[in-house]
């Protein structure tokens, strides 16, 4: 690379460690966990995290559809917010945007040739997500935001943006999820998370196992307020097309707020996005400004509605607790009918758990398209098929597909016109879909 006219952005990035697609991974782990590398990048880059407060999340799930909710209440507030989220759904832009505006490719290609320059001159070998992590963080330094509301990619402990020190931390919920990095219990894994939570923060805890308070407390936050006990969300019933919920928080409560979104677990999203504006604020929110942001607020990819007839539903649930509750929330909102599953899932996921948490085996009545997400971490479609069968599924009721392309074509060959088609099992395979259903 001699000058920024031979720079090409994206094959550069591309070119780096990914956890997240197995592409380029060693036969060797790196070692021991650091945060060492993404330190280095950010010193070179002028310690662009220590220019903006941050409100940090972790949890097993619901961070991203937090992150926008959080993000939508603070704009409505009139801040300038900046999110960070992973993994993208379509294009890396997605990860890092400034009031719900993702990065263009223009600022995008000068914030990664900004962070080539660091690991040339200094000899750092980040990995994709600590190079997309330093870009963040110089543009949202650069653009002077009022704050910056960042997910974590994997845990917490020794995820690279574990680097900021935020006043407002937040857990959505812990449960089994990456054994493999985090622990085989949830106690290991809320350990891992609690990492976030430094001295003197406030914690948003939305989990409500009291077994696990001890983890969290250990970290000694300033302040700890607790979902169903300092905030929540009562009365979570189906409205057309989303939901009605009343919040309340620590020192306020909003009846009948609409959420343009499906599925009871939203509304515990929006309680713990609520409580997290509001501690970050010191302040109640006012109520157009809550009722605003709720009714605004997008979460592609999750339980999204991407065509009519038949109902083409998507949703990232990717671990055993959000297959459930993608579950309840099918059940609820979309009635017990047989439908046509489209599923794919990440070789670290175990295929029966998955199964059986979609309902999917013995008794199970609708069809099966067990697909291939396009990544070498994927599970083998006939494998997933042999499960399902072995799982008691007939096995004329399932295919398999090796493509995206292949697998929606049949989901709809299978379903009627008033039938319903579920796309999930990984995010990658929802993203997938979505660039041929919604483009």
């Amino acid at each position: 690379m001699s000058d920024r006219s031979d720079f090409r952005a994206l094959p550069w990035l591309d070119s780096h460690i990914n956890m997240e697609t197995g592409v380029g991974m060693p036969a060797r782990p790196r070692g021991a966990p650091t945060l060492e590398r993404i330190s280095i990048l950010l010193k070179y880059l002028g310690s662009p995290e220590q220019e903006f407060p941050a409100i940090h999340l972790t949890g097993t799930n619901g961070k991203t559809s937090t992150v926008r909710m959080i993000t939508q209440l603070l704009v409505a507030m009139g801040l300038r917010v900046g999110a960070y989220t992973s993994p993208h759904l379509e294009r890396v832009n997605e990860r890092v945007a400034i009031d719900g505006v993702p990065v263009d490719d223009e600022m995008l290609d000068e914030l990664l040739y900004a962070v080539s320059l660091v690991e040339r001159s200094v000899g750092v070998d980040p990995s994709h997500f600590e190079i997309m992590t330093a870009a963040a963080f110089r543009w949202f330094a650069d653009e002077a935001v009022d704050v910056a509301v960042v997910e974590v990619g994997l845990g917490g402990t020794w995820d690279a943006t574990n680097v900021i020190g935020a006043d407002v931390a937040v857990v959505t919920n812990v449960s089994i999820d990456h054994q493999q990095y985090l622990g085989t219990t949830v106690e290991e894994i809320a350990q891992d998370k609690s990492g976030i939570v430094k001295p003197g923060a406030t914690l948003v805890l939305g989990d409500t196992n009291p077994a696990l308070r001890a983890i969290f407390e250990a970290r000694d936050p300033d302040r700890i307020i607790v979902r169903d006990t300092d905030f929540g969300a009562r009365n979570n019933v189906l409205a057309v097309g989303g939901r009605k919920v009343d919040l309340f928080t620590p020192d306020a409560a909003y009846a009948d707020v609409f959420i343009d979104l499906h599925g009871a677990h939203q509304g515990d999203n929006a309680a713990i996005a609520l409580a997290a504006a509001e501690s970050f604020i010191g302040t109640p929110l006012p109520d157009d400004v809550v009722a605003e942001a709720f009714a605004t607020v997008q979460s592609p990819g999750r339980l999204e509605i991407v065509q009519r007839r038949p109902l083409i539903l998507l949703d990232g649930a990717h671990n055993v607790a959000g297959a459930q509750a993608l579950r309840s929330a099918l059940e609820e909102e979309f009635g017990e009918v047989p439908r046509t599953w489209v599923l794919g899932f990440m070789s670290e996921r175990d295929i029966g758990e998955m199964l059986d948490a979609f309902g999917i085996g013995e008794g199970f009545e609708g069809v099966l398209v067990a697909s291939q997400a396009p990544t070498p971490r994927a599970h083998d479609p006939q494998t997933i098929a042999r499960v399902a069968v072995d799982r008691g599924m007939p096995a004329e009721r399932i295919e398999t597909a090796r493509t995206m392309p292949e697998a929606v074509s049949a989901a709809l060959l299978a379903a009627p016109d008033d039938g319903q088609i579920v796309i999930s099992g990984s995010l990658y395979v929802v993203a997938a879909a979505r660039t041929i259903l919604v483009h």
